[in-house]
């Protein structure tokens, strides 16, 4: 079965299940379907690259650092065997 033929059952699904809405819920679900279209081609045009990027301290990263040394614990268990 193709992609497109796949896309076209759903569709035709999804229109078998949402025929008997009202009017008014119809609009309602277009103006959804309207908006995340929206977002998702903003989200689209954001770059992988764009996820990483520094931290905003609000400390000097020495101090930084330092503070993450001094919170490491360690815990040695010795197993009998």
């Amino acid at each position: 079965m193709k992609t497109t033929e796949i896309n076209t059952n759903l569709i035709d699904s999804y229109f078998t299940l949402l025929k008997s809405l009202s009017p008014n819920n119809k609009l309602e679900l277009i103006s959804r379907l309207s908006k995340s279209m929206k977002t998702s081609r903003k989200n689209k045009d954001m770059s992988w690259k764009s996820l990483f990027g520094a931290m905003e301290l609000d400390q000097s990263v020495e101090d930084f650092v330092e503070d993450l040394k001094n919170e490491r614990k360690f815990t040695r268990k010795s197993i009998d065997l």
